[in-house]
């Protein structure tokens, strides 16, 4: 029996266990529509813009370790979803997005909301398809889920012309893919993983550097097996957070531009640096011919052409972190060495550092810190909760003061630093999980940028909760202007604000004004007590910076501390 390409497309994400789907309907994508209509399954939920609907797909990723998914229609619908794919894209997250497409006869030649989606995103893609032909639909969706998920996980485009989706074909979905230009090493390579149990065995200054592949492949277990079992302290990248717990006496923190001093000088002083599903970053590295000069470097990655790309490697190894993580703790299992007695004078000297510079801030009583915000958060919520951010100030601070035990309950934008990705993407988070408390950070400036979907958290009656550190600024601009231009603020201050508590009354959430310190925990617990979408407008110290900082160009160890 034959069906319409548009109930293959049903039928197929049915398949893959597809629960959720983000999108946006317009005219080439109304039979999808309608066949996702009268099948009830999967869920749709409508979003305000296609921009949020592929944040949300990718917060839903983030949160849930599965495959999100987004729908929107072709021209203007697909060129909104490239800056959501290109965040996806530069922190590896796996996401499926499905655009509309003119008939198949009409491409190429400038048709009613034509536009070449896949030339346009095929910078910032793991790998695209434009499907021509109804019989190979279905295959075309199991290929672009096994992409997007497998190996150095990534969104994958579908393009679907109308035709496609109208014509019929025999439902066949393939129970498993093979595809021979695409085969992802997931098995870590014995040798090379004996290779660096000795080298970490050998070693008196080790510091394992964790990336967002540690979360990616599910291996946080594995990672805090390691570092318990060798006594190497663990420093993790912004994507990298949740990982180690923040409350572990071997977690540094975070590296880099905004990372704390011990974890830092630690990096700097190693002699061995281990690299887990990280990508050495300019952001972690800063001036790279004085990055962790005297160190042997290993690098553990499921990726080959991201080893030695920015920092070269002394023992590579290459495969899932998982299983390669697994063979490795075995393998220094089998070690003769004292652990704790080997590492007991570099952890000293690491807690020296800690005690040296601490992260802190100066506290006033009738003044609103932004980290005093964030500690509030911490300790309200206890961890118990999925967090994302926007970008800039109120990122760092969230990272810097957030206590994170769990993978996958922070979730931000990393590698493209995309302001107006967190609100999105708390709405996918709570759309996975609708029983937990998710909570944006954001400033004034990120949130503006999508702040529509508004509308789609109190729709879909999804409870997320946005405090905003409202300093009435661009306020990373504005710091970088303080100390690097004279402060001169050409265009930071944000002089004219939409009322936010009447905002958020006018899409039907709660909004609340925060103007005093000790005001903010109430509302905060009156907020996740309620259950529905709210935002807090918190009135913030308008010149607090983020510390420590280390300038553009300056090598880790060179921080501005204060």
């Amino acid at each position: 029996m034959e069906i319409t390409g548009a109930e293959i497309f049903v039928k197929s994400l049915l398949k893959l266990k597809v629960d959720l789907i983000f999108g946006y309907p317009g005219g080439v994508v109304l039979p999808l529509y309608d066949a996702l209509f009268q099948s009830m399954k999967p869920k749709h939920i409508l979003v305000r813009h296609e921009q949020g609907a592929v944040h949300m797909a990718d917060g839903y990723a983030r949160s849930s370790g599965k495959v999100g998914v987004a729908l929107v229609t072709s021209g203007p619908g697909a060129t909104n979803t490239v800056t959501g794919i290109a965040t996806a894209y530069m922190d590896s997250i796996p996401i499926v997005v499905f655009t509309g497409q003119v008939l198949t006869a009409l491409i190429g030649n400038d048709a009613f909301q034509e536009a070449d989606i896949i030339g346009i995103t095929r910078p910032c893609v793991k790998h695209s398809f434009l499907v021509r032909d109804v019989n190979d639909l279905a295959r075309t969706i199991a290929e672009a889920f096994y992409i997007a998920s497998t190996g150095k996980q990534g969104p994958v485009l579908v393009d679907l012309p109308k035709d496609v989706v109208t014509n019929k074909a025999k439902f066949e979905f393939p129970e498993k893919i093979s595809l021979r230009s695409y085969k992802p090493t997931t098995s870590g390579h014995i040798k090379q993983i004996d290779k660096l149990a000795d080298a970490i065995a050998a070693s008196k200054k080790p510091v394992l550097y964790v990336g967002g592949g540690v979360i990616s492949s599910n291996a946080s277990d594995e990672l805090r097996k390691l570092a318990r079992a060798t006594s190497t302290p663990v420093t993790q990248t912004l994507m990298g957070l949740g990982s180690m717990p923040s409350s572990d006496r071997l977690s540094l923190g975070m590296l880099g531009m905004h990372g704390t001093y011990r974890a830092n000088m630690a990096v700097t002083n190693c002699d061995l640096l281990i690299a887990l599903g990280a990508r050495f970053d300019d952001r972690v590295t800063g001036k790279l011919d004085e990055f962790a000069v005297n160190a042997k470097i290993a690098h553990v990655d499921v990726d080959p052409t991201s080893i030695s790309k920015n920092i070269k490697c002394d023992i590579p190894v290459v495969g899932d972190l998982k299983d390669i993580l697994k063979k490795l703790n075995a393998s220094v299992k089998t070690r003769k060495v004292n652990w704790k007695s080997k590492s007991k004078d570099w952890l000293a000297q690491i807690e020296e550092w800690k005690l040296a510079n601490k992260l802190e801030y100066k506290k006033k009583k009738s003044v609103i810190k932004p980290q005093f915000i964030v500690e509030e958060i911490d300790r309200i919520t206890k961890g118990d909760a999925i967090y994302t951010t926007e970008v800039g100030q109120n990122q760092m601070w969230a990272a810097q003061y957030l206590e994170l035990s769990k993978p996958r309950t922070f979730l931000t934008s990393g590698g493209l630093g995309t302001m107006g990705y967190g609100f999105p993407a708390a709405i996918g988070a709570q759309a996975a999980f609708p029983d937990k408390v998710v909570i944006d950070i954001a400033g004034d400036g990120s949130i503006q940028m999508n702040i529509q979907e508004l509308g789609t958290a109190v729709q879909y009656r999804l409870p997320v909760i946005v405090v905003i550190l409202n300093n009435g600024f661009l306020g990373m601009v504005r710091q970088w202007q303080q100390l690097f231009y004279e402060r001169r603020y050409a265009y930071s201050c944000i002089e004219f604000q939409p009322d936010f508590v009447k905002l958020a009354e006018s899409y039907s959430a709660l909004g609340f004004r925060v103007t005093k310190p000790e005001d903010f925990a109430p509302i905060l617990e009156k907020a996740i007590k309620a259950r529905r979408t709210t935002i807090i407008d918190c009135q913030v110290d308008r010149e607090e910076n983020v510390y420590p900082m280390v300038p553009a160009g300056a090598p880790i160890n060179k921080m501005l501390l204060a």
